[in-house]
Parts: C-alpha cells; sequence; structure tokens
C-alpha cells in the first residue's frame, strides 16, 4: 500500500509541477461548459426574414406585423421583388422571405381571397421545419383575425355557404424540399473530417521534435521560421488535397449527394480550409510543451467549439455575442457556409465572396501566427 501511495503522490508532483498542463486540465472543462453551454441553450429568436410588400397598402403592412410582434420573426430587409428575396437566400442573409402580391389590400377590402407567398430555405431540414411550422401558424392565427373582421363588418351579411378564408396560403421550401437530412449533413461532415485531420497532423509536428530530441537538429541548421513552418505543412496540405477530392467522390458515389455547383471550386476553396486549419494546427503545436498539451488544445479549443458553434449540428442564430464571435474565428465556419452553398445550392464564388474572404483572412493570420510563435529554440 505505501508503494502505491508513492506512486500516487509522485503523479500529483508531475501534475502541480507543469502549471500549462495543469492550468488547461482544470480551467478548459470549465471554459468549454460555459462556451458551449450557451452555444447550445440559446432559442432561435428573431429569425431574419425579407418582405417584399408589392401592395402598399394599410393592410399589407397589418399582415406583416402579425409575423413580426412577437420575438419570433425580424424583417432585415424590405425588398421589391421575387428576385431579390432568392438572391438573399442563395447568399444565406435571410431564413425566409414573404412576397404580398399587388392585389393584395384591394381583394380584403372587398372581401375577395387573396394569396401570400412563402419562401423558406430548406438546407436544414430541421430549421426549415420550424420556420415552417411557425410561419404557417402565426399565418393562420392572422387569417382568423382577417376572417373575424371580414364577418363583424358584413354583420352576417354573407352566410356561412359562403364563407371564404381571405387569404391563401403558399409555402415553398428551397434547395433541399423533401427535407433529405443527408443533402444537408453529409458537406458537414466532409468539412469536419478535413478539419480534425488536418488540425491533429500539424498539431503533433513541433512538439513531437521537442520530445524526441530532433529539435536540436534544425536548431543549428540556417532554415528560417517560416520555411519550416511551411515545410511541415506543405506535405499535409497535399494529403488534405487527396482526401478532400476522396471525400466528395464518396459523398457523390456512396451517399448519392449531387454537387449543384462547381466540383473544381469547392476543391480549391477546400485547399484553403485545409491550409488555414493546418496553421492552427502549428500554432497549437507551436505553444504546447507535450503532445498531450497539444492534443487537448486541439480538442477543446477547436475541435469541440467546431462542432457546437459552426453550425454544423446547431443554428448560429440566436447565440450570445461571446459564442458567435468565438465560431466566427474558426475557419469551419465559413467553410461549412462556402460547401453547402456549392454541394446543396449550387451558387458560385461571388455568391460566397464574404465567407471566401473570411476563409482567406483567418488562414493567413494563423499560418502568420504560426510563424510569429515558433522559436528555434528547446
Amino acid at each position: 500500500m505505501e508503494r502505491m501511495w508513492t506512486i500516487v503522490r509522485k503523479e500529483f508532483y508531475h501534475i502541480f509541477r507543469d502549471y500549462r498542463t495543469l492550468a488547461i486540465i482544470i480551467l478548459l472543462p470549465t471554459f468549454l461548459l460555459i462556451l458551449l453551454g450557451y452555444g447550445v441553450s440559446g432559442d432561435t429568436t428573431d429569425v431574419a426574414i425579407a418582405v417584399a410588400d408589392l401592395s402598399k397598402t394599410d393592410a399589407s403592412r397589418r399582415y406583416v406585423e402579425y409575423f413580426t410582434s412577437s420575438d419570433q420573426f425580424k424583417v432585415e430587409y424590405d425588398v421589391l421583388s421575387e428576385n431579390e428575396i432568392l438572391n438573399l437566400l442563395d447568399h444565406e442573409s435571410i431564413s425566409a422571405g414573404i412576397l404580398i402580391p399587388e392585389n393584395f389590400g384591394s381583394n380584403l377590402s372587398i372581401g375577395k381571397p387573396t394569396s401570400v407567398q412563402f419562401y423558406v430555405n430548406g438546407s436544414d431540414p430541421s430549421i426549415a421545419q420550424t420556420t415552417n411550422l411557425q410561419l404557417e401558424t402565426i399565418a393562420s392565427m392572422a387569417t382568423q383575425t382577417i376572417l373575424t373582421e371580414q364577418l363583424t363588418r358584413s354583420a352576417g351579411a354573407l352566410g356561412l355557404s359562403n364563407l371564404e378564408m381571405p387569404i391563401e396560403v403558399h409555402m415553398k421550401t428551397l434547395y433541399n424540399p423533401d427535407g433529405k437530412s443527408k443533402i444537408y449533413m453529409i458537406p458537414g461532415l466532409t468539412a469536419m473530417v478535413l478539419q480534425v485531420q488536418a488540425l491533429l497532423l500539424t498539431a503533433l509536428a513541433i512538439v513531437r521534435e521537442r520530445e524526441q530530441g530532433t529539435m536540436e537538429q534544425l536548431v543549428v541548421t540556417p532554415i528560417r521560421s517560416w520555411e519550416l513552418v511551411l515545410g511541415k505543412i506543405l506535405p499535409y496540405l497535399a494529403v488534405g488535397i487527396f482526401n478532400t477530392i476522396a471525400t466528395l467522390l464518396v459523398a457523390v458515389y456512396l451517399f448519392g449527394i449531387v454537387i449543384e455547383g462547381s466540383f473544381w471550386l469547392l476543391v480549391l476553396l477546400s485547399t484553403i480550409f485545409v491550409l488555414g486549419s493546418l496553421g492552427m494546427g502549428v500554432l497549437i503545436s507551436n505553444i504546447s510543451r507535450t503532445q498531450m498539451q497539444a492534443m487537448y488544445l486541439a480538442v477543446g479549443i477547436v475541435l469541440i467549439p467546431a462542432i457546437i458553434l459552426s453550425g454544423l449540428m446547431f443554428s448560429r442564430e440566436g447565440m450570445p455575442w461571446v459564442t458567435y464571435w468565438f465560431g466566427e474565428m474558426l475557419p469551419i465556419t465559413h467553410f461549412l457556409i462556402i460547401i453547402r452553398g456549392i454541394m446543396v445550392k449550387g451558387v458560385g464564388a461571388s455568391f460566397l465572396w464574404s465567407s471566401i474572404q473570411a476563409l482567406l483572412i483567418l488562414s493567413v493570420v494563423y499560418f502568420a501566427a504560426s510563424v510569429a510563435t515558433f522559436k528555434k529554440r528547446l
């Protein structure tokens, strides 16, 4: 028993003498729970919608107010045509759109039925289902209220046999009308697989040199920091490009996913994403002293938040600003928009430019940070 307690004291000594590892072990679980807890517990409110009110009447404005009077929807864009709504949906700027026809107000004023067209982004079936249900519920309540007002005004002049619903709602789900979850999830899983491989391969690269004692050989060479970092990254970048093509082919031929957009544009942008992920891995490797520290940081700071905060599993709408902006710092957040936009929607680079720009900036920043933090010393 005494020998066992000797081992116990020894292990505690090793834990407490390495303050960096001790801080990671103690603080990281609490930090993750706080960060991710807000990420998954936030209710989806103020869902962004666009309204094309072609009627421009008091009746149409009151109808829109039914949807904005609660905190479920928020009109982010007042547009003038159906094409503008579809363009905003392509850009992921809104989750739904409402098109009110020109004759909306005049038809209601004379008791003639009219119609309203709703558009919903169906890329994510779970979010689309919730949005559809909320829109249909509010639309039904609005129709019932308008019908009651019409009956009150007519003072019973219309018989029940002539009773017609004043507003007919048409719901159109775009991009994934059948609600197949694999169409949305397979592109997301492809991005996650590429992220995991790129990050873990390089997160151990520099720290492994230190632990194996081969860093001494690099220290005495005239190689510059950026040359060493780039030399560490390039082989894994080649592997990442190969795996990108392989995973996309598996998605197409095994899971039946149709790539609606350009295959080679997707491969090019995937290369930028892999490069940014490799830079993050080298950065983690530079600031770690042991492989265990590198693994803790890679999994705790990048991989777990990437699952929760990037939009892979949970909607980012309604997240507190802290968790939202933490997700913005992850390359996978922007790459998910890119890969789903190309594979599911078939959009091009012009539609995805804001996400491409963010991905480029993050890739450059993480590579520069990995160079800046690397020191040719033991």
